[in-house]
């Protein structure tokens, strides 16, 4: 038998919505067919002056392009490689922290970005001192959340795997937000200890300490599971999306509605921060299980889910 595989211009649209950057661009390179010297010619002919050595660490991911020249140089090469505009520098997210960011997550946005009742939830933080903030790498984030049959939510249940990023990390703090309604009434977790809660009965917030058994090793990857669940006075249901502050190697959302409730279409749904316009990124198909989901890899900071629609 004769294995085919699949060609860099394949799996190139894949790429072009999960990224990274640099595997992006070097799968439109290959494609285009263009050495990196043709490609520098090319920029200087239309004004843009960037090294080939520049090309190279790009597309091998060990630098990014952040300043102004960089970005009219990937704006160019997205004409050039005969991209959608905008292709590659969606791809970038914000810029890398500067200064006395330095010691944080590169590209890491704070909770302003992605929480549109962020006083709220600035008060519930602010009550809590959660001291291990960005000391954790997700490594994998699974998330099941249920609409019931009078369209409204029902529960949200999330397994995600951790690595430390550095010694004696014991802790993580979940937050929840029912958007337009009240916070969630029930609460579950397995393998932690619940610690501090706090509720934002005004906003739909709560945020919940999760213990582990034991403080981690640098390096020490560590599984929780935990679940919120709301008994009623949410209002309709038409989206769920998750916010990413920090870079996430993976995340599968399943939305799983009751048969009464089954939507005539979903959409996978992106936004770069709560102040950009919120965009349909694909429309998804719907199983005869009345679920349907979606799969990001090497996620970048943001806000990534799923709307649909009855009418």
């Amino acid at each position: 038998m004769t294995q085919q595989t699949e060609g860099p211009g394949e799996i190139l649209d894949d790429v072009l919505r999960t990224g990274p950057f640099d595997r992006a661009l070097h799968l439109a390179i290959q494609a285009r067919g263009l050495s990196l010297e043709r490609i520098h010619a090319r920029l200087r002919h239309r004004g843009v002056h960037v090294s080939v050595a520049s090309l190279s660490y790009w597309q091998r991911g060990r630098c990014r392009p952040e300043r102004s020249q960089s970005l009219r140089a990937v704006e160019a090469l997205e004409e050039i490689l005969g991209l959608p505009p905008n292709a590659l520098i969606a791809l970038l997210g914000p810029r890398r922290p500067r200064g006395r960011w330095l010691g944080h997550v590169p590209g890491a946005l704070t909770y302003g970005d992605l929480c549109p009742v962020y006083p709220g939830l600035r008060d519930l933080l602010g009550e809590m001192r959660n001291p291990v903030d960005g000391q954790l790498e997700t490594l994998s984030h699974h998330e099941v959340y249920t609409v019931g049959p009078d369209h409204r939510e029902r529960s949200a249940r999330s397994r995600i795997v951790f690595r430390a990023r550095r010694d004696g990390v014991d802790r993580h703090v979940a937050i929840h937000h029912c958007e337009g309604g009240p916070p969630p009434d029930g609460f579950s977790s397995e393998m932690c200890r619940v610690g501090r809660v706090r509720v934002g009965a005004a906003d739909g917030l709560t945020a919940v300490e999760l213990l582990f058994d034991h403080p981690l090793a640098a390096g020490e990857t560590y599984v929780v599971e935990y679940e919120f669940s709301c008994g009623g006075g949410q209002p309709e249901a038409r989206r769920y999306v998750r916010g990413f502050r920090f870079p996430t190697r993976e995340y599968l959302l399943q939305v799983r509605f009751a048969a009464e409730a089954t939507p005539r279409r979903c959409f996978r749904i992106w936004q770069p921060n709560i102040g950009a316009v919120c965009t349909d990124r694909q429309e998804l198909r719907l199983n005869k299980w009345d679920s349907v989901h979606l799969l990001e890899h090497g996620v970048q900071p943001g806000l990534y889910g799923i709307r649909w629609e009855w009418a």
